[in-house]
């Protein structure tokens, strides 16, 4: 109840009336059975808009960092998760990540939509990086069809670490419903799931315009940025 309260009562029409948000596309996703969305992450917001512009009810997966958080900003971050459905999953992988896998495979086998963000964290610098084959293994266990997404301008909005968003149109495109099918009873097969995600990838790319980065994301937050270039000495006449 709390989610549709926030989309329709509380939260939606003033985000709607503030980011007046610009669509395309949206007619790509289909208004019954199981559907996959998969999207880049430039933002916290990006689990904002995209369910907010759907018609249907969206059920993400976040990281359980959102679910721990410590005083009054902690506990609002996580009711706010709770109330829209999303589900918590440790990053670490392994068993907890199958976990929240397997919960939005009844998602999707009840007929449901999936929302899901295939580099597995927020985009350092706004470029897309490698996906993670959970996405793959989603589409070919479900058979659900999987349609991209792509947050334009929400790294501008509200970037990692900034709290208060700028009031900006925010941008959102959908692109064309990718049909796996062909991969049918495939599924745990690594070469078939990393070609499927990368599939999904290049079309992200092309939706989005950015440049793609054969590296995880998470990786990439790891490596230290390269020292600043030091000015140089004049040259002695």
């Amino acid at each position: 109840m709390l989610y549709w309260l926030l989309k329709y009562v509380i939260l939606g029409p003033l985000l709607k009336l503030i980011f007046r948000p610009q669509v395309e596309g949206l007619h790509h996703v289909p208004g019954t059975g199981p559907v996959i969305l998969a999207s880049n992450h430039l933002s916290f917001s990006d689990s904002i808009f995209t369910p907010l512009i759907v018609p249907r009810k969206v059920t993400f997966v976040a990281k359980a960092e959102y679910f721990t958080g410590k005083g009054i900003k902690g506990w609002l971050t996580k009711m706010f998760f709770v109330g829209t459905g999303t589900i918590p999953v440790d990053r670490s992988g392994g068993r907890a990540a199958r976990a929240a896998l397997e919960t939005q495979l009844k998602v999707l086998r009840a007929g449901g939509v999936a929302g899901i963000y295939p580099e597995g964290t927020r985009s350092p610098d706004g470029r897309l990086y490698r996906g993670k084959t959970g996405v793959a293994r989603l589409a070919l266990e479900s058979g659900a069809p999987v349609v991209p997404v792509v947050m334009l301008n929400l790294d501008e909005i509200q970037p990692p670490g900034k709290i208060i968003p700028k009031v900006q149109r925010v941008r959102i495109r959908f692109g064309p419903p990718l049909d796996f099918s062909r991969y049918a009873g495939m599924a745990g097969d690594r070469f078939v799931e990393r070609a499927v995600t990368d599939e999904i990838m290049y079309e992200l790319m092309e939706l989005s315009g950015r440049e793609y980065v054969d590296m995880y994301a998470q990786k990439a937050k790891s490596v230290p940025p390269p020292p600043a270039p030091q000015p140089r000495e004049p040259i002695a006449a």
